[in-house]
């Protein structure tokens, strides 16, 4: 089985969208619209290929395409989320999955390992069993070695790249939610969950404005429930160092149908919504007074 890493390009395992020049304070990411499916994966499932792409956050990537017009790179993953999930800690991993002992660093008892869903995870949506026999663990390893690390340093690099240029990063994390997912303790159904670990990974004035610009724009946007954010925007996310990182969720509900996985005549919609969304935020953050503000959270 060969893994080896490419970093760019149609038959890498993941690709960055570089604008002509970047122009903007901003770096995208979607870490889990990977469509890539390596034939050695399918053969190992139970699950059938559809089933498999339960655990994707469908056509995010297209969805927030304007990015790179608007004059900021964008990294994308090409690998599925159920396969190598980079939205987690490097070894997250459950011993239960594997043949063979793990190192002892793995972190074997988090919330997301006992759920399933850990850096290699057992399950996709709706709690279904990817595997139908145990992983040898050098192939985890092998994965976390040629897929996970590789694209952690191209994110870094473009985060590092953007904050020695502009003296400051504002990462947008990129995912989509099921329709179904409610507020805790509403009946309502989000459009839009803007997460800042709480205030801890951006500034305040920033997922304000995100919420305000959505809300202006129709959208029903809440911040931090039931999302607050993954791996990626608490470990890059250091407002007190000019590193902000939001996470957005997108309800499936407005552009794909759930069943089937296509996309809908909503999807166009969204998208130039989502547009609309991000010149926006990327107005508010790099006006001189907005900056001023980022920085002194």
């Amino acid at each position: 089985m060969d893994l080896t890493p490419q970093h760019t390009g149609a038959d890498g395992w993941f690709e960055i969208i570089e604008p002509t020049v970047q122009r903007i304070p901003f770096v995208f990411n979607s870490p889990h619209s990977g469509r890539h499916y390596p034939q050695h994966f399918v053969e190992a499932s139970r699950l059938d290929p559809l089933q498999l792409r339960r655990s994707e956050d469908h056509y995010v990537d297209e969805l927030f395409a304007a990015a790179t017009a608007f004059g900021a790179p964008m990294l994308k993953a090409r690998f599925p989320r159920a396969y190598v999930d980079v939205n987690r800690e490097p070894y997250e991993l459950d011993p239960r999955m594997f043949e063979g002992n793990l190192p002892p660093f793995a972190n074997i008892s988090s919330p997301r390992v006992a759920g399933g869903l850990g850096t290699i995870p057992r399950i996709v949506a709706e709690n279904m069993e990817i595997y139908r026999n145990r992983m040898r663990v050098e192939e985890a390893l092998l994965r976390i070695d040629a897929i996970y690390k590789p694209y952690h340093a191209a994110l870094r690099r473009l985060i590092a790249r953007t904050h020695a240029r502009f003296g400051y990063c504002i990462l947008i994390d990129c995912h989509s939610m099921p329709g179904n997912i409610r507020i805790p303790g509403s009946s309502e159904r989000p459009d839009v969950i803007i997460g800042d670990r709480y205030g801890s990974s951006a500034s305040a004035t920033l997922s304000q404005a995100a919420l305000d610009i959505l809300d202006d724009l129709g959208f029903r946007a809440v911040r931090n429930k039931p999302y607050a954010g993954g791996f990626i925007t608490e470990h890059y996310g250091r407002p007190t160092r000019g590193l902000h990182a939001l996470q957005v969720e997108v309800s499936r509900a407005l552009y794909v149908d759930e069943a089937t996985l296509e996309k809908t005549r909503g999807f166009s919609p969204l998208a130039q919504s989502l547009s609309a969304f991000l010149n926006r935020l990327i107005a508010y953050a790099c006006q001189s007074d907005g900056v001023v503000r980022l920085a002194a959270e």
